[in-house]
């Protein structure tokens, strides 16, 4: 890969993951959940800053992202014994605790013994080389300076994940998706404003091509496909298809021109295109160049390639399952190292696709994955209770194994293709 390919692969791997984690973001914040941190990419931060609550950060591996929200799968803030620095409000409660205390920095030095950042909000433990152990109060709002460096809030139990309602969480899990699939929609309607005109998936004929077989049968522009021997057809996709896969030295092409039906013999050309024969009668699909046609343009990508997905899904395991029909960051950075090669606009068109890509696949209900975690949310609505936190543990652990499993395993086989 060339350094071209290279910034492509981080410019789509990274704009995919922020936007799908952003959905999440954005929806937390909304349903009172506390966002510890919102980051963009991984590893060492290079900048931090703190707003309403949040610390944002930019990590120095330039793929990926999080959110970290206050109860998932957290390690305590502080351990027993630990040095701190404490800030305190004018009503004696601790604003600041700075476990940076290698670093310069303000505050009245104190030694954990044990604290409730959850509950109670108090650390309990020696001030200031006193004899004494005390135990001072912790406000709502209070937050950590970790050892990294990232400030981020102190997270009481009223503002965890699990404290949310259920219909509230499952919301958080979806938005990911959903984030995902505004992005391809955006894309692919920016991509109709982009470019000269737009085809709609229309049987309509835009253009006959002069002494091709279209024209030497008659045909015209605004003509309405219906059927081709026989087989009706709706859309321009069909079309194409029928003629191009036709075994048939001759079609009858029924086609709908200003109200009246008309049927027109036509035989069909054999070229060859990168080394496949195909058929060819010399017809262009409509084009338009309204704002309308190219929102609907968005749209009717968008709707395509959901369904190309989904098709590709249910078949995945038609014939045998093998690791051939799937692939992992290794197939996606070497086509996208493809796709750069031919310009920004099919790199942006590439990402709608990986986008939806993401969005579809987030949705399995595999434990591991936002489908998974939409499935629990169901069983605890349809149960009125909380399901256990030793089972949602379980089932999570042994999704997150088996797609590790899955994703080395596709990563493997990348690399030996």
């Amino acid at each position: 890969m060339n350094v071209t390919s290279i910034i492509a692969f981080i410019f789509v791997f990274g704009v995919l993951v922020t936007v799908h984690e952003f959905g999440h973001f954005f929806v937390a914040k909304k349903s009172g959940v506390l966002v510890r941190e919102f980051a963009i990419g991984m590893g060492p931060k290079l900048l931090s800053w703190n707003r309403n609550h949040t610390a944002y950060t930019i990590r120095i591996l330039p793929v990926g992202g999080y959110v970290r929200m206050a109860g998932m799968d957290e390690e305590p803030d502080l351990d027993a014994g630990q040095r701190l620095r404490l800030t305190f409000n004018e009503q004696g409660k601790v604003t600041k605790i700075d476990t940076q205390i290698d670093e310069a920095g303000i505050g009245v030095p104190f030694q954990v013994d044990s604290f409730d950042l959850s509950d109670a909000l108090t650390l309990t433990g020696y001030s200031d080389n006193a004899t004494d152990m005390t135990t001072v109060h912790v406000d709502h709002d209070a937050t950590i300076i970790e050892e990294n460096g990232v400030e981020v809030q102190v997270a009481p139990r009223d503002v965890w994940l699990q404290s949310a309602k259920v219909w509230k969480r499952a919301l958080i899990n979806i938005a990911g998706p959903v984030m995902n699939f505004i992005l391809a929609l955006v894309i692919f309607s920016g991509v109709g404003f982009a470019i000269a005109s737009v085809g709609l998936n229309e049987p309509i004929i835009g253009t006959v091509q002069k002494n091709m077989p279209a024209d030497q049968a008659g045909l015209k522009a605004g003509d309405e496909i219906t059927q081709i021997d026989r087989v009706k057809t709706t859309t321009w996709d069909q079309v194409a298809n029928a003629i191009g896969n036709s075994k048939e030295s001759q079609l009858n092409i029924t086609v709908l021109r200003n109200g009246h039906k008309k049927q027109v013999e036509v035989r069909p050309k054999t070229v060859k295109i990168n080394g496949v024969q195909t058929k060819q009668v010399g017809i262009i699909e409509k084009t338009h160049t309204d704002t309308i046609s190219r929102l609907k343009y968005g749209l009717i990508n968008t709707g395509a390639t959901i369904s190309q997905i989904w098709h590709a899904l249910s078949h995945l395991f038609t014939g045998g399952f093998s690791l051939d029909k799937l692939g992992g960051p290794v197939s996606i950075a070497k086509t996208t190292s493809s796709v750069a090669k031919t310009g920004f606009l099919n790199i942006l068109i590439f990402m709608a696709m990986l986008s939806l890509n993401l969005g579809i696949m987030n949705l399995i209900p595999i434990p591991a994955l936002d489908g998974g975690k939409l499935i629990l949310n169901l069983l605890e609505g349809i149960l009125r209770r909380p399901l256990p936190q030793s089972f949602e543990n379980a089932v999570t652990i042994v999704g997150a194994v088996f797609m590790i499993i899955l994703m080395i395993a596709v990563t493997i086989n990348d690399i030996l293709r």
